[in-house]
């Protein structure tokens, strides 16, 4: 991945409610909005949840209490072949198809069947050992969510991950809350640096807050990787689509994070290019207040401090009083050392 700039990966998870033609409608929008990567969740329903799995809060208030999370997946499912049917759209659009794996099976089918060239470990999986170190036997870029997970687990994840073969430098590691949509105040923005400074690995954030400013803030606090959920419709049925951006909230994000990239700029504190024309203009020099005759000693009071700059700074004020005018100045006159005696 392209870590010269903030890496946008547009979260379409299953807001394609399970239906191919919606999840390419979701390629298009991501396209559209300029993201660098649109993402799914590919699964076997039976292999990533129970009978007895109750859904969420937040499922239960958007797709309703009668049935359980198993029931709830099922309608979301895309097949494998659908899958290949979907990178390849990806391919045509020129966007790269990036899909997270909830089951061993599915991870297997999306590294070694698609050859996908990134692995998204979503926060459920962070203590899943075995898929863990599946995950790492594949030596590949690896992307971590840290919902729900406290520092000891992010570190005993990134073990894991290390000893069965990835190395360091292809992990990154996002900061996550998993609370659909998440409270402001709950999102802990400054965990991200935390993290990146104890496991000194690339750091992101994934948002499921409403709106577009925390990820923003978070590329301007150093976030390598934003991911974000969005969908064609908020209002459509489906467990995700009211935390998620509309097309064109998901465009305003992906322009907004692009500017505040231009202007982080490289940390070196000089004058712009493009201010530079206005030093002259918005700076001062030493001024005349009154008529002066030759050979006046100049006192402060004789002096004032105006607009445009290019003669003597007020930074050398200390040096004009005192000497001697070798010419006649007038009043709202600009002074110059060339007007000065120096003995």
């Amino acid at each position: 991945m392209d870590y010269k700039k903030v890496f946008i990966i547009a979260e379409a998870g299953v807001n394609h409610n399970g239906d191919i033609i919606l999840a390419k409608k979701l390629v298009d929008v991501a396209v559209d909005a300029q993201a660098d990567a649109v993402k799914f969740q590919t699964f076997i329903p039976e292999l990533v949840v129970s009978q007895n799995a109750q859904k969420a809060d937040y499922q239960k208030n958007t797709t309703g209490k009668e049935e359980n999370q198993l029931d709830m997946i099922r309608k979301l499912q895309l097949s494998y072949q659908e899958f290949k049917e979907l990178q390849e759209y990806c391919t045509q659009k020129q966007i790269l198809f990036l899909s997270t794996a909830f089951d061993m099976q599915s991870l297997r089918f999306l590294v070694e069947d698609l050859k996908i060239p990134v692995l998204k470990i979503p926060s459920g999986e962070i203590t899943n050992l075995p898929y863990l170190k599946q995950v790492g036997k594949y030596a590949i870029e690896v992307i971590i969510s840290t919902g729900m997970a406290n520092m000891g687990e992010i570190e005993a994840a990134l073990n894991v991950l290390l000893e069965a073969g990835t190395h360091k430098n292809k992990i990154s590691i996002l900061h996550c809350n998993t609370e659909y949509p998440t409270p402001f105040e709950d999102v802990n923005l400054k965990a991200m640096q935390t993290i990146g400074q104890a496991f000194g690995v690339k750091i992101g954030y994934s948002d499921h807050t409403e709106g577009i400013e925390v990820p923003i803030a978070a590329v301007a606090l150093g976030a390598d990787i934003i991911e974000k959920h969005f969908t064609l419709d908020k209002t459509m049925e489906g467990p995700d689509h009211k935390a998620s951006l509309a097309p064109d909230e998901l465009k305003l994000m992906v322009k907004s994070i692009r500017n505040i990239e231009k202007a982080l700029g490289n940390g070196i504190k000089t004058p712009s290019a493009s201010e530079k024309k206005n030093t002259e203009i918005a700076r001062r020099s030493i001024h005349i207040v009154g008529n002066l005759p030759i050979g006046h000693i100049i006192q402060e009071t004789d002096l004032v401090m105006k607009r445009p700059a290019g003669g003597i700074s007020p930074m050398m004020l200390d040096i004009v009083i005192g000497k001697k005018l070798n010419k006649i100045k007038n009043a709202d006159e600009m002074i110059s050392f060339s007007d000065l005696i120096f003995e």
